[in-house]
């Protein structure tokens, strides 16, 4: 190994040293609470060295939101390979299964990816184009699923053949990411006040977003 690749192995060492330092303060600190001074701290670096390789505690929690959808990205690719759906609303049952259970399973990564789907962190300074853009290319890989479902359940006649493919995957999306929401954030409520599930909740939410897509031959 040359002097050149060395010194940029080291360089991305040290960067994901600081991302997996910042994770660590994020998760248990919480992301408004959590400062520059924190990262560096926790990463054993100096602030100015954490200015070097990232502008602001912005584009460092992009830079998790990033791991976070890759992971989600793999769950969702190992789901579907191991358990193959007999047609398309079972697809989509499945990636609701999955989203389920990456919330479970990363929390916190989980929570990060809320975060950004029902904020604006995208519009803030600091945020440099790279990380920006590499958030949008996985978020829209995951919206590549739905609309590959939905394609195929127009053409097995399941899904109805009116709708604009784009636009309902961007809804199916922000739908089930509301629900998500709702049951992670007030799950003592609808248990204690309305004597249901988080897990019951997701399942009638999917229910009727299926029926208002589906054509009358979607259930068979």
């Amino acid at each position: 190994m040359g002097t050149k690749q060395r010194k940029e192995k080291e360089k991305e060492i040290r960067r994901n040293d600081i991302i997996e330092a910042a994770e660590r303060i994020f998760f248990t600190k919480g992301y408004g609470n959590a400062t520059m001074d924190d990262v560096a701290k926790e990463a054993e670096f100096s602030k100015r060295t954490v200015y070097v390789y990232f502008k602001s505690k912005e584009q460092i929690y992009f830079e998790i939101m990033i791991r976070g959808y890759k992971l989600l990205i793999g769950m969702l690719k190992d789901d579907s390979q191991k358990e193959k759906a007999c047609n398309t609303i079972e697809e989509l049952k499945q990636m609701t299964l999955s989203l389920n259970r990456f919330s479970k399973d990363h929390p916190e990564y989980f929570k990060a990816i809320m975060e950004y789907e029902n904020g604006e962190l995208d519009f803030q300074k600091g945020v440099s184009d790279q990380s920006r853009e590499e958030c949008y290319a996985l978020g829209e890989e995951i919206l590549g699923y739905l609309t590959g479902v939905l394609k195929r359940g127009i053409a097995e006649n399941s899904i109805r053949s009116d709708l604009d493919i784009v636009k309902t995957a961007l809804a199916l999306w922000a739908c089930m990411i509301g629900v998500f929401n709702t049951a992670k954030k007030k799950e003592n409520y609808i248990k204690n006040y309305h004597g249901t599930t988080p897990e019951e909740l997701i399942s009638v939410a999917f229910e009727l977003i299926v029926r208002s897509i589906q054509t009358e031959n979607g259930g068979n």
